[in-house]
């Protein structure tokens, strides 16, 4: 910054109106708002970006005894505690589709979003060796942890395939647009993964409380279909569609395999309709907290 004359200049220059160094006062000052997350570094370090999404893949197995299996274990094991309590026992409409296809088709998008917010949530404390040491963008470590598990959305999505195949449900050719439904779910996974990341930086009870709480989120997004609510609430059941991921998950099931379902194309647009918005909004609430909280990271984690 330029400033006026300080009075410390020789006569003749002051008389002149020239400005000498001693007239130069620089300030600094923080960089607020958005523009604190500096986003040029953040492409200039892309490759880090990579690295970080590479170790998370390639030591998640790592010593274990069925190693990548798991990926494939815990979703089909869950699939088939739903068919048989909520599809067989307690009889709860699938729209149409056999249970088993029902179920994996929302555990498979509903378990990406899942863990990457699970991942983004915990990426700071868990990075925080590095932190510590040297500076680069913080926000790649919980973009790295959206990232990673879209490798195991897509060995989950494979087996549903060939679970569709073997039960006599060809996918609709509308699962090309099962990109932009995964671009939705890591959109709130990131928006609400910064805001918990950001927070758990400075209170480790956020690392108990995203289980418990993701894990109540499931149980309302995935086990009953919108179509399933009663018709007496009227508009009021679009209230629903509030839920980020009620959205994408509905129209995940409709994409793959709508001929076969009971729900139309326009109860799904209207909850990704409603969905998108609160989305959004917790990415602008993840991003505020996270610039605003981005210089203290190393002095408390």
């Amino acid at each position: 910054m330029i400033g006026g004359m300080s009075g410390r200049g020789g006569r003749g220059e002051r008389g002149m109106g020239v400005e000498t160094p001693a007239d130069i006062i620089t300030r600094i000052e923080p960089v607020k708002g958005l523009r604190a997350l500096d986003w040029q570094g953040l492409l200039a370090r892309r490759e880090l970006l990579y690295f970080f999404v590479w170790r998370d893949l390639k030591v998640r197995y790592k010593q274990t005894a069925l190693g990548f299996f798991w990926v494939l274990i815990a979703p089909l094991l869950t699939m088939v505690v739903f068919t048989v309590i909520f599809g067989r026992v307690a009889q709860l409409s699938t729209d149409g589709l056999p249970e088993p296809v029902y179920y994996l088709a929302g555990l498979c998008i509903w378990r990406y979003f899942a863990a990457s917010l699970t991942k983004a949530s915990e990426s700071l404390v868990a990075q925080q060796a590095i932190l510590t040491k040297t500076y680069f963008p913080r926000l790649i470590v919980p973009l790295a942890g959206c990232i990673a598990p879209l490798v195991d959305f897509a060995v989950v999505l494979a087996v549903l395939a060939g679970l569709m195949f073997a039960m006599g449900v060809p996918a609709a050719s509308t699962i090309v647009l099962t990109p932009l439904l995964v671009a939705v779910a890591m959109l709130a996974a990131l928006g609400t993964g910064l805001l918990l990341a950001a927070l758990n930086v400075r209170y480790r009870d956020v690392t108990h409380t995203v289980p418990f709480f993701l894990q109540l989120w499931m149980f309302c997004t995935i086990i009953v279909p919108f179509s399933y609510l009663p018709l007496e609430w009227g508009a009021w059941r679009y209230l629903y569609g509030l839920n980020p991921m009620a959205g994408p998950v509905e129209a995940f099931r409709w994409t793959l395999s709508h001929p076969y379902m009971d729900a139309g194309a326009g109860p799904v647009l209207a909850l990704l309709a409603m969905g998108l918005p609160v989305s959004l909004a917790l990415m602008a609430a993840g991003l505020a907290a996270f610039a605003r909280m981005e210089r203290t990271f190393a002095d408390v984690v």
